[in-house]
């Protein structure tokens, strides 16, 4: 098993790009939903827009693009090819930061935030606030390799990435991370031979206790609140994606409408987008940046291999104590919510806890790029302040 770590241009063939738009010329419709909102799921009329769009006004080689500004490296892990960018800071002695996505984000959903974390001073910032940066794509995401065995699960992957980061010669890092990203973080938080000193989260993964169920404070009835509604509301894909996701891949392997219309939904339910009463995704996110997001899903074929992570870990979260630092951001329409307090239950050394924004949901990075990258500066400050790194 080879160590090296190859460097790597991301490319889309021109035949599957072809492929695709003709695909997307002869994609069948549903007929239209009974209401005038989301409840049913994405509009007809919506939908039909983005996939004539998709077909005849995006640019193709947008993603390729962004991703071949960076140093794109990859290397094997327990005999899977890994991708990850890897961003040097010109500052020397930058923290080395490893940031996971989440499903159904990419690599991609980070981009906004590399040039600040990497090098502040371009910006204003202090140089004692420069990260290295290790974004990898996880495993049968985007151009990492689908897992052909079961058992790559969250504990799995932590492993993986770790010694990605001690291959890379970072023997001391910190982590960061949402929706599975955070999962992953807390793995890493919780591995018994871990590098990784810190972590910072914008997705927390505490339980409710006995005060969350009895008070009548409205911050911890919020926390109860937002778990409902994802359980009634939301989690009707991670049910088939955690039970029965090589089924769903054929319709999404198949049709880039359908794969479309699966991941447009979400960022339409997850972000902060609703404005006048009204649900748009693209008021929180452009419309080229969604159809990266997909094209990236569409050409490297992962919908069933993502959809997998879902099986091997959704049902078997591991809500044991974490005694490292911890950092938790919360955005005010982030899927589930907790009170300081409930935080502390679990993350026994929350040393940076901030629910103050004004606006913001799942994919921070994506919407709230600036607010993250100065909640990241300030867990970084209390990290050199009390030595903790």
């Amino acid at each position: 098993m080879s160590n090296s770590l190859d460097h790597f241009r991301p490319t889309f063939e021109p035949a599957a790009i072809e492929d695709a738009k003709l695909r997307l010329a002869k994609t069948r419709f549903p007929n239209a939903e009974t209401v005038e909102d989301w409840q049913q799921g994405m509009p007809l009329s919506y939908c039909q827009e983005l996939v004539r769009y998709w077909q005849e006004d995006y640019d193709w080689e947008r993603v390729p693009k962004h991703l071949n500004q960076f140093d794109n490296l990859i290397t094997e892990i327990d005999g899977l090819k890994i991708h990850c960018l890897h961003i040097r800071s010109p500052h020397s002695d930058a923290h080395p930061l490893l940031i996971t996505h989440g499903w159904p984000g990419s690599v991609l959903e980070f981009l906004k935030i590399i040039e600040p974390l990497t090098n502040p001073t371009l910006s204003g910032g202090d140089p004692a606030h420069a990260c290295h940066l290790v974004i990898p794509s996880l495993p049968g995401f985007g151009f990492s390799d689908p897992p052909s065995k079961p058992g790559v699960g969250v504990e799995r992957i932590a492993a993986m990435w770790d010694t990605l980061m001690i291959r890379l010669g970072y023997n001391r890092y910190l982590a960061q991370g949402g929706d599975w990203g955070s999962l992953v973080t807390h793995a890493l938080m919780l591995h018994p031979d871990t590098h990784c000193r810190a972590g910072h989260i914008n997705l927390p993964l505490v339980l409710p206790d006995d005060i969350t169920l009895s008070s009548e404070d409205p911050a911890e009835q919020a926390t109860l609140a937002a778990a409902m509604q994802y359980q009634e509301h939301e989690s009707g894909y991670s049910k088939q994606q955690s039970t029965r996701p090589q089924t769903l891949g054929y319709g999404l392997a198949d049709s880039p409408a359908g794969q479309l219309a699966w991941i447009v939904e979400k960022y339409a339910q997850w972000t902060d987008c609703v404005q006048n009463g009204t649900r748009h995704p693209e008021n929180a996110i452009s419309r080229d940046e969604l159809l990266d997001i997909v094209t990236h899903y569409w050409m490297t074929n992962t919908s069933a291999s993502s959809a997998r992570l879902y099986w091997e870990s959704f049902t078997q979260a591991d809500y044991r104590p974490i005694e490292a630092p911890m950092a938790l951001s919360l955005f005010p329409k982030e899927l589930f919510l907790c009170t300081e307090r409930l935080a502390k239950t679990r993350y026994q050394n929350l040393i940076m806890f901030n629910n103050q924004h004004e606006a913001g949901g799942h994919f921070a990075s994506l919407e709230q790029p600036e607010v993250l990258v100065a909640d990241l500066r300030q867990w970084l400050t209390i990290l050199r302040t009390e030595a903790l790194m």
